[in-house]
């Protein structure tokens, strides 16, 4: 898993290929979709292992643009939680929490009781805060127990996504269409470049990630992180 799952990257492709069709009909003269994801045959198939190198991919791109103001890899944090306001069993497969929290497909929760705990990745969103999950909740938990979601700092998770989608979009795009350019797969790409050079213009901080240096130190940024309390350098004098 990296930065971001395949579900995410289903949802920023959305339509865009997904209800498009091929343009020269096959052997039995219809048109078939021009891509599918998952795991079953078929000849328009992006598997999950291409998907996943995709990932790879944009997630060391992000590693490298972002290497000079933070320790890479970034890892996963919890950022919100709540508990269960029913058990999980046999005839309640759904997840139905105690409040609402920003749960959306895509989304990786921890389920956990005492040592027990599972992983899933939110499916769909059946109402305010029920919710289902891709796979089957296997172990009863009962009310109360712990739900939190685990996460990599915004915005690298659609950041990571954009770049995959647009790298995956422009492959198959450029096999299909005369002439082999791609506008959505730039503005996944310029979308995906505006968020990193916020990060590191300092208009976006990563909260939960370890910064290295001092920003101050870099002559291309204006501004500086705050001084430990008590500290009193003037920024017009050099350490």
């Amino acid at each position: 898993m990296g930065y971001c799952t395949r579900t995410d990257i289903e949802n920023v492709i959305a339509q865009s290929l997904t209800s498009a069709t091929a343009p020269t009909p096959d052997s039995l003269t219809s048109t078939s979709s021009l891509l599918n994801i998952g795991n079953t045959f078929n000849r328009n198939l992006v598997t999950y292992d291409v998907i996943d190198s995709y990932i790879r991919i944009a997630d060391s791109r992000i590693d490298a643009t972002l290497s000079e103001l933070y320790r890479t890899p970034f890892e996963e944090k919890v950022d919100v939680e709540a508990s269960l306001f029913s058990p999980i069993y046999e005839h309640n497969s759904y997840i139905i929490l105690d409040k609402i929290i920003p749960l959306t497909a895509g989304d990786q929760i921890i389920i956990v009781d005492g040592d027990t705990q599972e992983r899933h990745v939110i499916k769909e969103i059946v109402s305010e805060s029920t919710y289902s999950t891709e796979e089957e909740i296997q172990y009863a938990f009962p009310v109360d127990s712990r739900v939190v979601r685990v996460t990599f700092p915004p915005p690298l998770r659609w950041v990571s996504a954009r770049l995959s989608a647009a790298n995956i979009y422009d492959k198959y795009f450029a096999a299909e269409s005369s002439p082999n350019t791609s506008t959505f797969g730039k503005t996944l790409r310029d979308l995906a470049q505006s968020d990193l050079q916020n990060v590191l213009n300092g208009i976006i901080i990563l909260h939960g990630a370890l910064r290295i240096g001092r920003r101050f130190w870099n002559p291309n940024l204006a501004d500086q992180y705050s001084l430990p309390k008590g500290g009193d350098l003037s920024k017009g004098i050099k350490k």
